[in-house]
């Protein structure tokens, strides 16, 4: 979208219309947003059924097709969405980001219950609504127009210069506020939080006492298990199942780095996107935590050859009622954003989602974080698919004993303890431009972030996409079980062709990204740690792709 085709959700221009457009109002979604969040939900409770909102897609497609028509039209002065608390939060924002006020008619709402309250139709969430202010001019075209798509849209308010935002029902005053008391000043909670007395002991626990696989038989099975654990296992039992190339503009999708769409079929610009988040780094150290979810997301992103550029987030935690929840949540919260900034990647919306927990048991702290990038033409998108024998592998960035939280802790162990991996975010930021510049250059064959499961599982990934193995040669100065399992940050392995090496190596001392030969792809099945093991591909993807259909098939 062009900058100049943006349109904001601001009321202006005394005497315009307050347009409520799309699907009626009714009983669902009343309260949404603070009754789901709650941590009432019990047999003996009451219902929460109402606060369910209940969606259409189908009228949800008439609506945005309606949408799109009237603001190219030029219909709209200013257009809101019905999300959270419903009419009243869309008119108090309109209201409060315009110039003067605003007056609304609640009676003239369209009900699919004639039996709501006037409380319940201003907080009632139901799905498929929008509230655009257009001029009176313009009011019997924007009609037409929604009419057009069988939408309905009532008339419901009116712009003034009060500066005050008031609501009738049936001539009766039953709002008269300031918006933006309502929309940006409300109050502020202060919840009293602490470290838990627990951290010391929890993080004093490091996985260095675990016993670790060291001959070449223990780390092949360790391998094979590791590949079929429910973290790292394939999830294409579940994505197989649905459609993922819609209209043809899906040109990335699971198990890729991230999902690329072509959202311009003639220039070939396309957006990425990727979520994530480890809830064992979070309990560790909430802080870390969070820019470790927003680091490997940024670095998913520009594995794809998409540029980073912004953030959003779900933030899921327990009762803040509990001091040390909590703090758990002003801490992520504090790592979200000071490593937003450092990266550069502003934070443009979000969610939280409390009290999710069972009893006094909280749920894993699990801020996720999503990075959105966009790629000039998806024509230069990086798989994680490997190509011709021959083909060099390299490891970039450094591998240093860290376990704490790891996948490999976590099932070969069941044990949580110890520090998460280092954060280190201007690595991160080096090597994101390592790997986006080497997309935009046609560097990369293949190209794929190290993160849950170390390098093995990243090998492994590559090998069972490209269909072909590859013989991987241990450094020198690493271990071989901290080579394949451990979880340092700021890495990723990327593929090229023998003409391509000296660029890349002028690339990364250019970046000061370390650089390290890991090995060649080979054109044969197998997947080979040299003076190791060797693993053939059927058995890796025989391990790999078992576990969901034998806990859900």
């Amino acid at each position: 979208m062009k900058h100049e085709d943006i349109h904001l959700a601001s009321a202006k221009g005394v005497g315009n219309l307050v347009v409520l457009y799309g699907a009626r109002t009714g009983g669902d979604g009343i309260g949404g947003v603070s009754v789901l969040a709650s941590e009432t939900f019990s047999d003996g409770g009451p219902t929460k059924r109402p606060s369910v909102q209940v969606g259409d897609p189908f009228m949800e497609k008439l609506l945005i097709e309606a949408t799109l028509e009237v603001l190219q039209a030029g219909l709209v002065e200013g257009i809101q969405d019905l999300g959270g608390a419903g009419i009243s939060c869309a008119t108090s924002e309109l209201a409060s980001n315009g110039e003067g006020g605003m007056h609304v008619w609640l009676d003239r709402v369209l009900l699919r219950d004639e039996t709501l309250s006037p409380e319940e139709i201003l907080m009632s969430e139901s799905q498929e609504r929008m509230c655009a202010i257009v001029r009176p001019d313009r009011l019997v075209e924007f009609m037409e127009r929604c009419a057009k798509w069988e939408v309905e849209a009532v008339v419901i308010g009116e712009v003034n210069a009060t500066g005050r935002l008031t609501v009738d029902w049936h001539g009766e005053r039953i709002v008269d506020v300031p918006p933006r008391t309502v929309a940006h000043e409300g109050p502020v909670y202060e919840r009293p939080y602490h470290r838990p007395p627990w951290m010391d002991a929890l993080q004093a626990d490091t996985p260095d006492h675990l016993e670790r696989p060291s001959s070449a038989g223990e780390l092949k099975a360790t391998l094979l298990s590791m590949i079929a654990a429910p973290n790292l296992a394939s999830k294409s039992w579940v994505t197989s199942q649905y459609d993922r190339y819609v209209l043809g503009n899906t040109v990335l999708a699971q198990p890729e780095d991230a999902g690329m769409i072509r959202i311009d079929e003639v220039t070939g610009l396309g957006v990425s996107l990727a979520t994530d988040c480890n809830g064992r780094f979070t309990k560790l150290d909430p802080y870390a935590g969070a820019q470790l979810a927003l680091s490997e997301a940024y670095r998913n992103v520009a594995a794809s050859g998409a540029k980073p550029l912004a953030v959003t987030n779900c933030l899921n935690f327990g009762s803040p009622e509990d001091p040390e929840v909590m703090w758990q949540f002003a801490e992520a919260t504090r790592g979200l954003a000071d490593g937003s900034l450092q990266l550069g990647t502003p934070v443009t919306g979000g969610n939280v989602s409390f009290y999710n927990q069972t009893g006094d048991s909280p749920i894993l702290p699990t801020p996720v974080v999503g990075v959105l990038g966009v790629i000039r033409d998806v024509e230069r998108r990086t798989s994680i698919t490997w190509g011709a024998a021959g083909d060099y592998i390299y490891l970039l960035g450094d591998t240093k004993d860290e376990f704490g939280g790891s996948e490999w802790a976590n099932h070969v162990h069941g044990h949580l303890g110890g520090l998460p991996p280092k954060v280190d975010l201007e690595r991160e930021r080096a090597l994101g431009e390592v790997l986006v510049s080497g997309s935009l250059d046609s560097l990369w064959v293949a190209a794929h972030d190290v993160s849950d499961g170390g390098a093995a599982q990243v090998l492994v990934e590559m090998a069972l996409r490209a269909g072909t193995g590859a013989t991987i040669a241990v450094p020198a100065a690493l271990d071989p079980f901290v080579f394949m399992f451990a979880e340092s940050t700021g890495r990723a392995v990327v593929v090229v062709r023998p003409i391509d090496a000296g660029r890349l190596a002028a690339l990364c001392e250019k970046t000061g990204v370390p650089l390290t030969a890991i090995g060649a792809v080979a054109n044969d099945d197998n997947l080979v740690f040299a003076d190791l093991f060797t693993v053939s591909l059927g058995d890796l993807r025989r391990e790999h792709e078992r576990t969901l259909p034998e806990l859900f098939g």
